[in-house]
């Protein structure tokens, strides 16, 4: 589900992949609501068009994921009216200190990555899925460089709480892979010696994220109970559901009924 295709509402070409989180189904067999919730590449590249689309999707909070010296190096998404930015850096080791071995399974190594950083980044992650929880902020965009690895789990563990199947989970994390190879085509376009990406960060096979959460229930019993552990609230865990997910469709089949208070 590549909605940045489906609406073109969401063009933006100075990014490879913003998207919108909604339209899965969720608990009790409630749709994640679409305009809500985004996930994206980094965003300091929006042009001033880009902009004017950005700021006609009524994005209210940006959240930026990636490290201290990655801002420094590239900039943040360009300020305008009504925005309001937040830069959140769940700790993580380099992953240039464990470099992904050649024949090795890239699944097994990005599972691992993310379960380090799961360990390492608790507060960041608690403070990202917090905000995402406030209703006031939405909509919420969240990025980092790629918008695939720390994004990608901010956004599992959102849809995880929302009872999304983890099908659909890591399905909606692959789809960073045609946006990855977007991204390397125009970088090694603008770049004259061209740049050898390595294999992990550019892909984002299911088997990945599914490993992840496995692993992560294993570990603390849910998804849920993961984030408490982490900073995460009752509260906030019930906010993500009340504003994220779609009124019940028995609750729509009553009012239409007749006697009903309807929708027109």
């Amino acid at each position: 589900m590549d909605t940045t295709e489906d609406d073109p509402q969401l063009s933006l070409p100075a990014t490879f992949n913003f998207r919108d989180v909604g339209g899965y189904v969720g608990h009790d067999d409630r749709t994640v609501r679409r305009g809500r919730l985004y996930r994206s590449d980094s965003l300091h590249r929006l042009t001033e068009q880009d902009q004017d689309a950005f700021a006609a999707i009524g994005i209210r909070t940006v959240i930026d994921l990636r490290r201290p010296t990655e801002v420094e190096r590239d900039g943040r998404v360009p300020a305008y009216q009504g925005l309001t930015y937040r830069h959140i850096h769940p700790e993580h080791a380099d992953w240039a200190g464990t470099p992904h071995e050649e024949g090795a399974s890239l699944a097994r190594y990005l599972a691992d990555r993310y379960a380090d950083l799961a360990q390492t980044g608790t507060a960041g992650l608690a403070e990202a899925v917090g905000l995402i929880a406030d209703s006031a902020n939405a909509p919420v965009v969240v990025h980092c460089v790629a918008g695939k690895d720390r994004t990608g789990i901010v956004c599992a563990l959102t849809l995880a709480v929302l009872g999304v199947d983890d099908a659909d989970i890591s399905a909606d994390y692959a789809l960073s892979s045609a946006a990855s190879a977007r991204y390397s085509a125009w970088l090694a376009s603008v770049t004259p010696d061209g740049v050898d990406v390595p294999a992990p960060f550019l892909s984002s096979p299911a088997e990945a994220m599914q490993i992840f959460l496995n692993e992560l229930r294993e570990g603390h019993g849910s998804v849920e109970a993961y984030l408490r552990h982490a900073g995460v609230t009752d509260e906030q865990l019930a906010a993500l559901r009340d504003h994220l997910l779609d009124e019940p469709a028995q609750a729509w089949a009553d009012d239409d009924a007749p006697g009903g208070v309807g929708h027109g």
